[in-house]
């Protein structure tokens, strides 16, 4: 299995933040785990998928849609 990465201006992008938010959270020691090689910032995209699923919420409006919207 082949770990694929992106770098900050992709993970921002994706997020809509601005890249200086994610520098800020590794300044303070927030944020998604991270990996500096050769001054190198990389996030694991598995690591980052998990990171955003461990913040999803879930509303009283999403579990009504769901069940309305069942297959």
């Amino acid at each position: 299995m082949e770990t694929r990465h992106i770098n900050p201006f992709q993970l921002a992008r994706r997020w809509g933040i601005n890249p200086k938010t994610l520098q800020n959270w590794r300044c303070r020691g927030t944020g998604p785990p991270y990996l500096k090689i050769g001054g190198h910032i990389l996030y694991r995209l598995e690591e980052i998928e998990a990171y955003e699923a461990d913040r999803h919420i879930a509303t009283n409006h999403s579990t009504a849609y769901k069940k309305e919207h069942k297959a």
